[in-house]
């Protein structure tokens, strides 16, 4: 634990760095990969719509104490009684098989009731019959698109005002499509059975993913305004510093969000068995996970392939490029200047050889008028002329008498 609290203390400060933004090229290569699982999800099975789309009767035996082989038993009893139908058998919690059918007329639904009670042996009352008309899920369908598009357009203005620029809108929209579009092909895929309570788990999605990649843009927002003031870092860069600042949060708080979720999910799927609950929590735990991903590797790299094209953006870029190239060649410069044939060089050679020469010659800081030795020049730096004459001759004052 502290080195993850270690980890995101040096992702914020900047000591450590992921490059997400750079590799967004990955990234894009993952999500077609997820939404082509989903196309094929959703285009070669379809989705498994409950009884409350689709319509038809519903049937549920309470009490049974012997449930070994229930699933063909339900079967034959309905077939005896309504042979054109497929039911679909599932356990409900520890003692209840429920039975869908299509639609049965009301002789045929009291004679499947009573086939059932025999099957598994129990009094008649104990098996309860319920009509759905489709109607019902039409509206429900109906009324779940009418509030998709509401969200999306209100979304899409809130995000434009408050970022003020459309582009961060376009990409969280995206990043809002990805994650519902993953989460019913995935429905799809493994038929999982589509309920109102998925459907509303389906919106649920939308404001969890529009949450954590808000808060991602908020810090992206913070420090490329940061950047365009102090020319520093490219726009890129400062939208990955954004991303690697924000990890941590959005890894914690996605964890926080998928343990309720993914015990209701065992819960259900071992003990309750299907119903409201579990089709809510298998939606969200999906849509939870993607909706993470899409949060860091999705919307942040495609806002900033959006924004590369615009102005102040590549002027930031730019001025950003040429103060690396100046600092290198200042760095360059450096090196030269202290190298063997530049001008510090050659006057530490000057001082060598002069350090070189014979008794004979005057050595270079010595006055030969009076004498006396007086420091040299150093090697890297000259020397005043006044200096290397040395003090000024002050008249000698006369000799005092002596009385």
């Amino acid at each position: 634990m502290a080195s993850f609290a270690k980890l995101g203390n040096d992702l914020y400060t900047g000591r450590r760095s992921f490059d997400i933004v750079g590799r967004r090229k990955l990234w894009y290569v993952v999500s077609a990969v997820l939404i082509a699982v989903s196309l094929v999800g959703l285009f070669g099975r379809g989705l498994n719509f409950g009884i409350e789309f689709r319509g038809g009767s519903e049937l549920r035996v309470s009490s049974v104490a012997d449930l070994s082989d229930y699933e063909s038993r339900a079967s034959e009893a309905v077939v005896q009684a309504a042979p054109d139908t497929e039911p679909s058998v599932t356990l409900v919690g520890t003692d209840t098989v429920r039975v869908q059918t299509g639609q049965l007329e009301a002789q045929a639904s009291e004679q499947v009731r009573a086939d059932l009670a025999e099957a598994f042996e129990v009094p008649t009352q104990e098996v309860t019959s319920s009509f759905v008309g489709p109607s019902w899920g039409d509206t429900v369908t109906t009324k779940a698109v009418q509030a998709l598009v509401v969200f999306l357009l209100l979304v899409s203005l809130v995000l434009a005002l408050y970022f003020r620029t459309w582009k961060m809108a376009a990409a969280a929209l995206v990043a809002l499509l990805h994650d519902v579009a993953f989460t019913v092909g995935i429905y799809a895929l493994l038929g999982i059975e589509v309920s109102p309570a998925s459907m509303i788990g389906f919106l649920t999605i939308l404001g969890y993913s529009i949450y954590d990649t808000i808060v991602v843009f908020d810090k992206v927002r913070e420090n490329t305004e940061a950047a365009m003031e102090t020319k520093r870092l490219t726009y890129a860069d400062a939208a990955n510093l954004a991303v690697n600042q924000t990890l941590v949060r959005s890894i914690n708080t996605s964890v926080v969000a998928l343990l309720p979720v993914a015990t209701i999910v065992v819960v259900g799927i071992v003990f309750i068995g299907p119903g409201t609950l579990l089709d809510l929590a298998v939606a969200l735990l999906i849509g939870i996970a993607v909706g993470t991903f899409s949060s860091i590797f999705i919307a942040t790299p495609l806002l900033v392939h959006l924004r590369q094209g615009d102005e102040e953006v590549a002027a930031l870029d730019s001025s950003v490029a040429r103060r690396a190239t100046r600092r290198a060649d200042g760095v360059q410069a450096t090196d030269d200047h202290d190298g063997p044939g530049s001008a510090t060089g050659q006057a530490a050679g000057v001082g060598a050889a002069s350090g070189r020469r014979g008794s004979g010659s005057t050595a270079v800081g010595s006055d030969p008028s009076d004498g006396r030795d007086r420091p040299g020049p150093t090697a890297d730096r000259g020397v005043h002329p006044y200096a290397q004459r040395g003090p000024r001759n002050q008249p000698k004052r006369p000799p005092r008498s002596r009385r």
